[in-house]
């Protein structure tokens, strides 16, 4: 059975002064599966972190949600405090409730209503990852120009500099594109295909 922790973020005032805190983790400790539901100022802190590692290893959660900013900040700090505490990191979803609520309504109501929602959806989500692990997969050095106009014979010209092979693959039965109709290029008014 899940056992989720969620933890839900003031982020000092942005959200808190929007979005009813207390409220959101009354009704998400109720949502089944929930083992876990607290706020706190900072969650991105040190003593943040470390509450959700404490809570991780004390009630051995299977996911967290961390409600709280964009993912785009911190979904790396709070990775590795779940691979700290020894959850696999990608058992961990982040609810915006920043962006998507406090940030965007004025109605106190409406702006929990709203976070309540998509911190439900994501306890479900979260219930239904997989324990994931980074695989290394070897890569091809060498790139492909689709388009042999200036742009692309540019394109293909600076990678090759970097020293990587290029493929330059124009549909056309020579390269330059519209530049190589002209009758004459500037600055030096030279011809065109000559270029």
């Amino acid at each position: 059975m899940a056992k989720i922790g969620v933890f839900v973020c003031h982020c000092g005032e942005n959200i808190a002064s929007v979005v009813n805190t207390e409220r959101l983790v009354k009704e998400i400790s109720e949502h089944p599966g929930v083992a876990v539901a607290t706020e706190y100022k900072y969650f991105c802190s040190d003593p943040g972190q470390e509450t959700v590692k404490r809570a991780i290893r004390e009630n051995n959660l299977t996911g967290v949600v961390v409600s709280a900013c964009s993912p785009r900040m911190h979904e790396t700090t709070f990775r590795k405090a779940c691979a700290e505490a020894g959850l696999n990191p990608y058992m961990l979803e982040m609810a915006n409730i920043r962006e998507h609520c406090s940030w965007v309504h004025s109605d106190k109501e409406e702006a929990t209503d709203k976070a309540i929602e998509i911190t439900r959806s994501l306890v479900e989500k979260v219930k239904r990852n997989n324990n994931l692990k980074p695989i290394e997969v070897p890569i091809t050095r060498r790139a492909m120009v689709i388009g042999g106009g200036i742009a692309g014979i540019q394109a293909a010209l600076d990678i090759a500099g970097a020293g990587r092979e290029v493929v330059l693959v124009e549909r056309e039965p020579s390269i330059g594109g519209h530049m190589s109709q002209l009758s004459e290029a500037f600055p030096t008014l030279d011809c065109s295909q000559c270029i």
